[in-house]
């Protein structure tokens, strides 16, 4: 191993600071007081990232039916919106940063965010390879929970799933590295204080919404140490929940058995680290009209972010279908915004709204295309049935 040496000595340093910037997050975490108290605020700050390819469109849709909702409020001065529209692919791209300074003052500035998708650039495109502005939000503002809710009523399916959010396999996505031409390493990232909130966050939801099963997902046979010890700290939160039935799955068969139409009846929470719970609510969210169709919850002890689960598709941008893009998952991420901050008498007229412009009534369809109709025409709908639902 002689001739690798000055590469191995390269390698062990890159990693040794990755190890360093690892523990002062735990310390960090060690440290965070409680979670923000939106009763006792005089003006809840709501931060509006447009995002980059069918974000503009699909954002500025739902921010307009949360002002028709919000408008006393905003009125009052109990609401207060700010514009982060500039938080763009070209702008990040310039500054060379997943998140210009500027921005995330902005950012920090607020309370909740609404955030249309963001456009993250791969390895070998030919632009920048810069960080996915979401995993340095959710971590520059320690956005550790993604909650995504998936409701089917006529098959039976009412899932939530807590996905670990600033850990596991996207925690340093960006600082992995060529030791040699011939091999590459990423990491993994796990901790007991980071495993341990989620799960509690996990079987606080589930016991306070009347739900009683929580299933936890990783593949702990294969990757021992880091979903080992995940499965481990979460186990030990479970014990404080003995009336909450707890079952844990591998994430591949629990893949398949979503698709088993008298398996997944059984599941309610699902709580899983941070890769496997993004491919396993992207599955789910497909049993509710897809990706298109689902909100997310990313929350955190003093800020929180919602957004659609799905990206930016620039292809509908260069296709020219931009305004026929699907803004329910917006709407959806809304109805989470609402409850979140305590409006929740709110966040059910929006929600009862949605399922009859989605589900029973359906006089507009979004297909994405001029088969359908256009991302303002539905969001009036929605807005129109809110008035007449009042």
């Amino acid at each position: 191993m002689e001739k690798y040496t000055e590469q191995l000595n390269t390698a062990c340093e890159k990693f040794r600071k990755i190890l360093e910037s690892q523990l002062a997050r735990v310390e960090d975490m060690k440290s965070q007081g409680d979670f923000t108290d939106y009763s006792s605020l005089d003006t809840i700050r709501i931060g509006i990232v447009g995002g980059d390819g069918i974000g503009p469109v699909i954002t500025k849709e739902s921010s307009e039916v949360l002002k028709y909702l919000l408008a006393e409020e905003e009125k009052s001065g109990k609401v207060e919106f700010v514009d982060i529209s500039d938080l763009t692919l070209e702008k990040r791209l310039a500054c060379g940063k997943a998140i210009p300074n500027d921005d995330l003052e902005k950012l920090k500035s607020c309370h909740v965010i609404l955030k249309g998708p963001t456009t993250t650039p791969q390895k070998g495109s030919g632009v920048q390879n810069i960080e996915s502005a979401n995993v340095a939000m959710r971590k520059a503002l320690d956005l550790f929970a993604n909650i995504r809710p998936v409701r089917v009523p006529s098959q039976g399916i009412n899932w939530t799933i807590f996905r670990e959010n600033t850990e596991g396999g996207y925690a340093v996505g960006s600082q992995g590295f060529n030791v040699t031409e011939d091999l590459g390493v990423d990491f993994v990232v796990t901790t007991k204080q980071g495993s341990e909130r989620i799960a509690k966050l996990a079987y606080e939801y589930a016991k306070n919404n009347g739900f009683t099963r929580v299933s936890i997902i990783t593949k702990a046979n294969v990757i021992k140490t880091t979903d080992g010890n995940f499965i481990e700290d979460c186990r030990r939160v479970a014990a404080d929940y003995p009336d909450i039935l707890t079952d844990e799955w591998y994430a591949d068969i629990m893949t398949a058995k979503l698709v088993d139409e008298k398996r997944r009846k059984d599941f309610q929470v699902m709580l899983a680290p941070n890769l496997y719970g993004d491919i396993i609510s992207d599955e789910a969210a497909e049993f509710q009209g897809g990706v298109g169709t689902a909100g997310a919850a990313n929350i955190g002890k003093k800020y929180a972010m919602f957004e659609a689960i799905h990206g930016s598709a620039p292809r509908m941008i260069t296709e020219g279908r931009g305004k026929y893009a699907d803004p329910c998952s917006m709407l959806r991420a809304c109805v989470m915004l609402l409850n979140h901050v305590g409006m929740t008498d709110k966040a059910k007229r929006l929600e009862k709204a949605l399922d009859i412009c989605m589900f029973e009534e359906k006089k507009l369809t979004i297909t994405g295309r001029e088969t359908g109709c256009t991302c303002e025409e539905f969001g009036q709908y929605v807005k129109d049935t809110l008035e007449k639902t009042a």
